[in-house]
């Protein structure tokens, strides 16, 4: 299948690794070419140059933290229009939740609520005008299925999750699509972060707790960054231009409910 986004330009933030960076793969792989962002240097212009001679793509980097004021406006002054926008950026830590002060919620909000939605401000009007645009958000399940553990991530992302609800459906006639990615248990770092975390609060070494976890995933695996990048690719292909508002799970049968 021809997702027909040959040549399109995309913005993936969080890119040098991880989820982002199997997104930024699968979108060259139908041949965008892409503006990757990390906060690390060296490990963003590694990934790039990979992405460059594994796929043939015009590959520009830009290094900061795009969550923040100055970041949106050094990545809208590098590249002012975009067809495809992902935004992803690393959660909050995870802990006892009377333990966090005031400037823990702040920044959880900043980093993966407000940052997002400027982001998308900067560029959802370019993409109604020329009458394609793509832009997915890499959240988590806990927007369905809130984790105690994960407070500073439930609050911020459900947010953000509400404000693609809403905004979505004032562009959808322009061919300009918002969507969420929920994913769980993914094999990335910050899962075994979150992991380690969270097998310490049982007495638990990190593998004693991904094994325990597998016992309840009905695909009996972890999720592959692969499947995310995937996924996002097809979001942002000219086939999906009817998928919008929505927020998907990629968990391996992992979430109970019915919606």
């Amino acid at each position: 299948m021809d997702f027909g986004i040959k040549g399109r330009k995309a913005i993936v933030c969080g890119a040098s690794r991880g989820l982002g960076r199997a997104v930024a793969e699968a979108l060259a792989e139908e041949g965008a070419d892409l503006v990757l962002n990390a906060r690390g240097a060296e490990d963003l212009e590694r990934a790039a140059a990979e992405i460059r001679e594994r796929f043939g793509v015009n590959v520009k980097t830009i290094t900061g933290d795009l969550t923040t004021q100055e970041g949106c406006a050094a990545i809208k002054n590098l590249c002012p229009q975009t067809d495809i926008l992902i935004n992803n950026a690393g959660g909050p830590p995870a802990g006892d939740w009377r333990g966090f002060e005031r400037e823990d919620w702040a920044n959880a909000a900043n980093s993966n609520m407000i940052g997002p939605i400027f982001l998308m401000r900067a560029y959802l009007d370019g993409m109604a005008e020329r009458g394609f645009g793509r832009i997915v958000n890499i959240a988590s399940i806990v927007v369905k299925m809130p984790k105690e553990i994960l407070s500073l991530s439930v609050a911020a992302r459900l947010g953000l999750t509400g404000a693609v609800k809403a905004i979505a459906p004032s562009v959808a006639e322009h061919n300009v699509t918002i969507n969420n990615v929920l994913p769980e248990l993914f094999d990335t770092d910050r899962l075994r972060s979150n992991l380690t975390t969270l097998g310490a609060k049982h007495g638990r070494t990190l593998e004693e707790e991904i094994a325990a976890h597998l016992e309840i995933i009905p695909a009996s695996r972890l999720g592959k960054p692969q499947e995310l990048g995937a996924t996002c690719a097809f979001l942002c292909s000219q086939h999906a231009g009817f998928i919008t508002g929505q927020s998907i799970l990629l968990d391996g049968g992992f979430y109970p409910g019915l919606f």
